[in-house]
């Protein structure tokens, strides 16, 4: 059988051998995952700049490092920019210095996004993890919603693990646990992810 392309597709191809994502489609409808506007390096600027902030504060940092780099943010403009003026845009001197070293390590070929569609999920995450500031959690987010890959399985996520608690009536499995019941999701992980994320918001719906 040819592997589903799009996350729709995987949705019911996944939800016709595993009745809770059946029961998950039905009531949610399909992933909503469009593709997304942003540049590779813009997006990981962006996630760098949300970590632990609210989203009102984040954007308004994030606007202003746009600002400040003249418009979409590159690794050249980064670069080019004294890491004064990225502090002023109000990013902190660690996440200035992540974004920086976002920019060398894409320049230098160490994180390739030019040519991201080449590298398999486990290659991209291992990369992308040597960038100060990014784990393995924002390398997988950047996998799903970025470059819409269909098979990511954010074990760390809290979300994923109590929608998957709540969603198969149990526990909330442990990040190792989560591992080896992901597996039967296979190849379509990513889809299974989204639908624990929707299972948190339908308290009396499961």
């Amino acid at each position: 059988m040819a592997r589903a392309r799009t996350f729709p597709a995987a949705a019911r191809e996944l939800a016709a051998r595993e009745p809770v994502i059946a029961r998950l489609l039905e009531a949610t409808g399909p992933p909503d995952i469009p593709p997304s506007k942003r540049t590779p390096f813009e997006a990981l600027c962006r996630s760098i700049t949300f970590q632990q902030l609210s989203g009102k504060a984040a954007g308004t940092i994030y606007g202003r490092f746009e600002t400040a780099l003249g418009g979409v943010p590159t690794p050249d403009a980064v670069l080019a920019a004294p890491i004064e003026v990225l502090r002023t845009a109000g990013l902190s001197a660690a996440k200035a210095t992540s974004i920086t070293d976002l920019a060398e390590k894409v320049l230098d070929g160490t994180v390739p996004l030019d040519v991201v569609s080449k590298l398999d999920d486990d290659e991209l995450v291992r990369r992308l993890v040597i960038v100060r500031g990014i784990g393995r959690w924002t390398a997988e987010m950047f996998l799903i919603f970025q470059l819409r890959r269909l098979d990511v399985w954010p074990v760390d996520d809290l979300g994923v693990r109590k929608g998957y608690g709540m969603a198969w009536g149990g526990p909330m499995p442990a990040p190792k646990a989560l591992a080896e019941l992901g597996e039967p999701f296979r190849p379509y992980r990513s889809v299974a992810a989204w639908y624990c994320w929707r299972a948190t918001e339908m308290t009396g719906v499961l």
